[in-house]
């Protein structure tokens, strides 16, 4: 048998001294690095002085009981694995033990090849959870609420709402906003900022599987529920119980299955498809759309009580037009990761390029950024982007910007900007007869930003034409 555990670093604490040299004769020739403790004030001051990664603890010890010890070593980081040793066994001290956190409970006297397995296994035990946690704290640091790039307003109080919804007991949240606004990131922010961050965070696509696929992998199956269901599979909900669920696409759900999704919202139970047994679970669901969810349900293809049920805490993500100030600090932060990734010297950019990134409307919004700079470092061959290595449609659209003088003069008394904003987008949908797409033409806006001005300045969407 490997020895994976070799090396590892085992505290003996018993009060015989023939039970301390045996272990310990028998473990060191086995590998590993043994220490001694006759008294629980003694193992005390051991895990204080150094980091052990097994204690073979005897229950009883001449000033305390082991219980006590066991307390005292789950309160270490890392926390060493815990096997309790007695010749007074009882369920009860076992129970106890268990609860507190022990690996295993053993009697005296012991077979001592059976005892060296079973520290083995605790050890790898050991190794084992302190991996799955180095990835825990690998993922909360790759989507805490810092990951949330941008300086702009909007993006600090989404960062700060964030953190507020991750700390709170809700357990429903919409995310809006357009395709490739970072909804995706939200969600698994609000996971990881909360106190469930070690918990499953699973996500599926509600436009990725046709209906009845869509409904297995969300509530599972029962062997033979239908023709391919060849054995019982838990979904999504099963699977992350205590966690999250990320429901991407929401709007796209089909009405019979949201009515399903509204039920579990209600009750938290559910029924596998061919089950009869209701199945209750505790999983925070946050779902995202790019739809206008309220204009779904005036067209009845989304049930008004499931949008209600879902908007107790909307979290709108503004588009990245909306967002200048964030462009320059994400474009940044995407040159360092890809530069890193693809093994390129590139710093940044020059004024000239970073103007021209400023002044694109970004209509594929952070993704569109994102792509871009990727493809901008892996053909550069120089430390600094220019112009030269952007796109031709923000090159063109920084060429028309230089070439056009200021259209407007701001007045000695100023203007209220927001005034200014309607006023254009009236003029521009009254020209265009009110045709949404191409009265965003006249403004350097797509369709769905024209909407959220709209909707922001109380424009009736009932004026305006589809387009």
């Amino acid at each position: 048998m490997s020895h994976p555990s070799r090396h590892r670093r085992i505290l003996v604490v018993d009060d015989e001294k023939l039970i301390r040299w045996t272990l310990r004769e028998r473990l060191e020739k086995e590998g590993y690095i043994v220490g001694e403790a006759d008294t629980g004030a003694a193992a005390i001051e051991q895990l204080r002085q150094e980091e052990w990664d097994l204690l073979l603890l005897d229950f009883k010890l001449p000033d305390t009981d082991g219980l006590e010890i066991l307390r005292h070593a789950k309160e270490r980081r890392p926390a060493p694995a815990v096997i309790l040793m007695t010749a007074f066994a009882s369920v009860q001290n076992a129970v106890e033990a268990m609860r507190l956190g022990a690996y295993d409970y053993v009697k005296k006297p012991f077979n001592l090849d059976e005892l060296v397995l079973e520290c083995e296994r605790a050890l790898e035990t050991v190794l084992l959870r302190a991996e799955v946690s180095r990835y825990h704290s690998l993922d909360r640091a790759r989507f805490s609420v810092q990951n949330l790039v941008g300086n702009s307003p909007q993006t600090q109080q989404i960062r700060t709402l964030v953190q507020r919804v991750a700390k709170s007991g809700a357990r429903t949240i919409l995310i809006t906003g357009e395709t490739g606004t970072g909804k995706g990131l939200v969600a698994r922010a609000i996971h990881f900022e909360s106190d469930q961050a070690g918990t499953p965070f699973l996500n599926i696509t509600c436009t990725a599987l046709p209906e009845t696929l869509l409904e297995s992998e969300l509530f599972g199956h029962e062997k033979g529920a239908f023709t391919d269901a060849r054995a019982m599979k838990k979904g999504l909900f099963e699977l992350a119980d205590s966690g999250t669920v990320f429901l991407d696409e929401i709007g796209d759900m089909p009405l019979s299955l949201q009515g399903k999704l509204l039920r579990f919202l209600e009750d938290k139970t559910f029924r596998r498809l061919g089950g009869v047994r209701d199945i209750s679970v505790d999983v925070r669901i946050v779902a995202a759309t790019n739809r206008e969810l309220k204009q779904a349900v005036k067209e009845g293809r989304f049930r008004n009580d499931l949008y209600y049920r879902l908007n107790v805490i909307p979290i709108p993500i503004p588009p990245l037009a909306q967002r200048k100030g964030d462009v320059i600090e994400l474009a940044r932060h995407f040159v360092a990761t890809y530069a890193e990734e693809f093994k390129k010297t590139v710093k940044g950019f020059d004024a000239e390029s970073e103007k021209a990134l400023i002044a694109y409307p970004w209509p594929g919004n952070i993704r569109e950024l994102k792509n871009t700079i990727e493809r901008a470092i892996l053909l550069a061959d120089h430390e600094v982007l220019t112009l030269e290595d952007l796109p031709f449609e923000i090159r063109d659209g920084a060429a028309s910007s230089a070439a056009r003088p200021a259209t407007f003069q701001l007045p000695k008394e100023g203007v209220d900007l927001d005034q200014v904003h309607k006023d254009l987008l009236l003029q521009a949908l009254e020209r265009a007869r009110f045709n949404k797409t191409a009265a965003g033409k006249l403004l350097g806006l797509n369709r769905d930003q024209v909407r959220y001005w709209m909707r922001k300045y109380g424009i009736p969407e009932k004026q305006a034409v589809e387009g």
